[in-house]
């Protein structure tokens, strides 16, 4: 019995290294190139509406989107400066003096709450962390829900205020209980404004209250706002609040952006205000997979600042539209491994894929893929084997890589063998 086992091993053995590809047991086989054939193929399961053209191509250009050129329509806005953009892609649809330096108010708590998501998404603290109050904070005025040296707040409750009441005094605790001190603090907002881009920015402290030199302009407003809800989802958990309480209910808080009550698809994000500022907001909404961030600035009064804040989001869900083509991690399709201890891998969206467009627009877009019919193994977890760009009328409108989902190891005589006999256990059990 045991030599008819052996004998039915050996054959087994044999046959396995026989049927295997050669390519895998010898390195200097040279491989088929196909760089430059180009097939139509059917893409339907990823966008039904697209024409699709299969390139083969070894290029690796990096993620790009084309920009949609502002708007030169005049909406006749009687605040100092204004923006309009695309949240996802950070297209510019619509400015009006959008550089012109200008006191932020309390919507330089968007920078301060960001900094606090930062801490929060990366581990530094919790939601449930009690924060203490300073006798700084306390004092503040303002804005407030007059915190109190003997109390301590959670950082849930902490952000509620913040970005419901707008709260300073819970701001400068927070300011504090991450920094050390509110000057600190401040030092890290103005590299982070750094970091974004923020050129027209200069930050003073952590509230937004009146101090010389404490400026920005719509433009970066913009850019902190869209940093805060795409890379911080979670935030329009709190921004989205239009009443609340804290303090088991002795605390009433009402949202001060009014468009979260009366604006359909609103998401936040904030308010300011002081008599040198005037009446500033930064207002984003949602609707039908399109996000839009909205800033005005110095507007005359808080019905002007909504009221314009409304007419910039109109204009661009009037005017435009997102489309989606795959989502991160959506399967593009299987690709053949060569000298790999499995046969294929599924190649996957590195990230979203998608884009702006002008509505009435949008409908012989190319989906071209640039992927080899075969890689040879070893293949890391996300590394880059193809790129899927979409075209309209000849003009990029965005580009993504394509990555393996999983690790593939090279195959040697070792792993041959170990597969092997695993198989023939499976079979003799």
């Amino acid at each position: 019995m045991y030599k008819k086992i052996a004998y039915f091993l050996i054959i087994f053995i044999f046959t396995s290294f026989s049927i295997l590809p050669l390519s895998f047991a010898i390195d200097n086989i040279n491989t088929i190139d196909t760089t430059n054939q180009m097939k139509i193929v059917d893409t339907a399961s990823i966008a039904d509406t697209l024409d699709s053209v299969y390139v083969w191509s070894n290029t690796t250009n990096s993620i790009q989107n084309t920009a949609v050129s502002a708007s030169p329509v005049d909406l006749k806005l009687e605040s100092a400066s204004a923006i309009l953009i695309e949240q996802s892609t950070g297209k510019v649809l619509y400015e009006h003096n959008s550089h012109e330096i200008l006191r932020p108010a309390s919507v330089t708590k968007v920078m301060s709450i960001l900094l606090i998501m930062e801490a929060l998404d990366s581990g530094q603290i919790s939601l449930t962390d009690k924060v203490p109050c300073s006798e700084h904070a306390s004092n503040m005025g303002g804005s407030q829900i007059w915190l109190d040296v003997t109390e301590n707040l959670s950082v849930d409750e902490m952000l509620k205020a913040i970005c419901v009441a707008s709260a300073n005094d819970c701001t400068v605790a927070m300011a504090e209980f991450l920094a050390g001190s509110e000057e600190a603090f401040v030092e890290r907002m103005n590299n982070k404004a750094k970091e974004l881009g923020m050129n027209d920015t200069t930050f003073k402290n952590c509230h937004g209250l009146d101090t010389d030199g404490h400026v920005t302009s719509s433009y970066d407003i913009s850019l902190m706002s869209r940093e805060l809800l795409t890379k911080h989802p979670s935030i329009t958990n709190y921004t989205t609040i239009w009443m609340d309480t804290l303090r088991d209910g002795k605390s009433e808080l009402t949202n001060t952006n009014k468009l979260i009550r009366n604006y359909a698809g609103a998401t936040g994000l904030k308010t300011g205000s002081t008599d040198l500022a005037l009446y500033n907001l930064s207002a984003s909404a949602t609707r039908d997979g399109l996000s839009l961030i909205a800033v005005i600035m110095k507007a005359p009064t808080t019905k002007t600042r909504f009221s314009e804040a409304q007419k910039l989001l109109d204009y661009g869900f009037s005017n435009y539209s997102f489309k989606q083509f795959a989502k991160k991690g959506d399967v593009l399709k299987n690709i053949n491994v060569t000298k790999g201890v499995v046969s294929n891998v599924e190649a996957i969206f590195e990230s979203d894929a998608g884009t702006l467009l002008q509505k009435g627009t949008g409908t012989d877009i190319q989906e071209i893929i640039s992927i080899p019919d075969n890689i040879t193994a070893p293949i890391a977890v996300g590394q880059k084997i193809g790129e899927v760009s979409y075209k309209l009328n000849g003009e990029t409108l965005c580009s993504v890589n394509i990555v393996s989902n999983t690790e593939v190891k090279k195959i040697n005589l070792h792993n041959m063998l170990q597969n092997v006999f695993f198989d023939w256990f499976r079979i003799l059990r």
